[in-house]
């Protein structure tokens, strides 16, 4: 069963901040991380488990895809649903980013 894909409003903010980020330099390169990380994000609507468990947090419904140098973190909720939460940068203070609302 496929599950549906949810981005948060956070999750949805880090996606516009890395696009202006990298279109400071490039709209084409841009555009294109754009488009990885929401396909990285609806590739999970059938393989959810594939991503690691974040180690930071230790909870199994709580993983992560990397997506270039970003950690997509996404939560399963049930059979059905995935819950896109961040997009962070993997250099970052994982912790710092994660308690931040």
């Amino acid at each position: 069963m496929a599950r549906t894909i949810t981005w948060t409003e956070a999750a949805s903010l880090d996606l516009d901040e890395i696009a202006q980020f990298i279109g400071r330099d490039s709209k084409f390169y841009a555009a294109a991380f754009v488009r990885e990380a929401r396909g990285a994000a609806r590739s999970l609507r059938r393989f959810a488990e594939r991503g690691r468990v974040v180690p930071e947090v230790a909870d199994p419904d709580i993983r992560e895809l990397f997506v270039r140098s970003y950690r997509l973190v996404y939560k399963i909720d049930g059979p059905s649903k995935v819950y896109v939460l961040r997009l962070i940068h993997a250099t970052r203070d994982f912790i710092s980013v994660w308690q931040t609302p």
